[in-house]
């Protein structure tokens, strides 16, 4: 009987997933001022316009150089927490300082731009952005805010508004700077002989078979959009990693043992090392499960829907889908709530159905950066076992909330202690 049921279920979650239909506005809508009509919430011909020309800038070539980029960030923070360790604070509230990490992360890698947020973080760009991401939960969890009137005469709506007008213009100057520089030929065959293209040089050069670009608003939704995706998701992934690790100081050590051989063979984190860590993959696809940035998502079907056994979903009618849920269901997963890194071995895997596991969700509509973030994912958490022991603030205990991203209401709490 489960098993008729979770066939039924994988049927359905796969013909959702099968159709190019938009996401839900009643979402994504508190930040569609912040990041536009961009990669996220656009549909129709739009979406499948710009979803074929940023395509290339998530090929492996691209992102082989920012493995180092990120890298750099992530030594940055740690020798921050190496800092604070020696000043006697030994617990550390860690969300914060892995956000600020996976923020100065895009920014070097979509922008070329260093901003050194990690210890200015009171940069008036790096302010607006996180602002509109507090401001943008808030309002999505305060029923009264979601009357645009409401929010529009309200305190924080004119915050965001304010916030919103900054992270914009920030953007269009980076914008009209890279293109002023893409007018002189010489700079633009530099720009082209260089062994990758950063984000925006893709958005700006990328021409569709008319040979048509984006124009500005465009780049600058899809810039917006990847710096909404791209820091804050990743954070919550590896916060989360970093909290499973600590509560499973077994798994932890055999991922510290993986990363140390490794570093003594190649002394540093390159695109190849990527692919050597079996064992931190299995646990980071793990703590994804148990804990996914992105908890649910919704789609508005554009057209009618069939499902196998002959019932319809028609046309505008809203469809949730819980990753969180299916990620913990007992019909797919043995002792779902037990952290077990194996369940990701290649015998476990073999036989599982692609829609069992979902993180970056799935079908047309998945995630077109899902590589970049698991790779700055590895980088992150290898680089923090191998300086650093975790282990649980029993008084400080994380306390889940899903809202766009999932979170902890109270913070990540975690003991760090320095590895000689």
């Amino acid at each position: 009987m489960a098993c008729r049921r979770w066939n039924m279920l994988k049927m359905r979650v796969r013909r959702k997933f099968g159709t190019e239909a938009p996401k839900d506005d009643m979402v994504y809508q508190f930040i569609t001022p912040w990041i536009g009509d961009g990669l996220l919430v656009s549909s129709g011909q739009k979406w499948f316009r710009h979803r074929r020309l940023l395509t290339p800038g998530f090929h492996y070539d691209v992102l082989k150089p920012y493995v180092k980029l990120v890298a750099d960030s992530a030594k940055s923070m740690l020798d921050k927490w190496e800092q604070l360790c020696a000043e006697g604070n030994n617990s550390l509230e860690l969300y914060q300082h892995v956000s600020l990490m996976t923020l100065d992360s895009i920014l070097k890698c979509a922008f070329s731009y260093h901003s050194n947020c990690q210890i200015e973080s009171d940069s008036s760009y790096i302010q607006a952005v996180y602002k509109l991401c507090f401001l943008s939960n808030q309002r999505f969890r305060t029923f009264p805010y979601h009357s645009n009137l409401i929010y529009y005469l309200s305190p924080h709506g004119f915050c965001f508004r304010k916030a919103c007008n900054l992270a914009h213009r920030h953007t269009e100057e980076v914008i009209c700077q890279r293109k002023e520089v893409l007018k002189d030929e010489k700079e633009l065959e530099k720009i082209k002989d260089k062994r990758y293209l950063d984000f925006l040089d893709i958005l700006l050069c990328a021409r569709d078979e008319d040979g048509k670009g984006l124009s500005d608003e465009e780049i600058r939704a899809e810039v917006d959009t990847f710096m909404f995706e791209g820091h804050d998701t990743t954070a919550s992934g590896i916060s989360w990693l970093l909290y499973c690790l600590a509560q499973h100081p077994e798994h932890q050590q055999k991922c510290r043992e993986e990363i140390q051989k490794l570093l003594m063979q190649h002394k540093q984190i390159e695109w190849d090392v990527l692919s050597k860590m079996p064992y931190i993959t299995m646990c980071l696809k793990e703590s994804l499960r148990l804990c996914p940035p992105v908890p649910g998502i919704a789609r508005r079907l554009n057209k009618p829907l069939t499902f196998f056994d002959g019932r319809t979903l028609p046309e505008g009618c809203l469809v949730g889908i819980s990753i969180y849920c299916i990620h913990r269901n007992s019909m797919i997963w043995s002792n779902p709530e037990v952290f077990d890194p194996l369940r990701f071995s290649p015998e476990n895997s073999a036989n599982r159905h692609p829609h069992a596991f979902i993180p970056f969700s799935a079908g047309p509509r998945n995630c077109i950066g899902q590589h970049f973030a698991m790779n700055e994912m590895k980088v992150a958490i290898a680089l923090i076992l191998s300086r650093f022991e975790l282990e649980v603030d029993a008084s400080k205990p994380p306390i889940k909330i899903p809202q766009l991203v999932l979170r902890s209401k109270n913070g990540i709490h975690l003991k760090l202690k320095k590895l000689d």
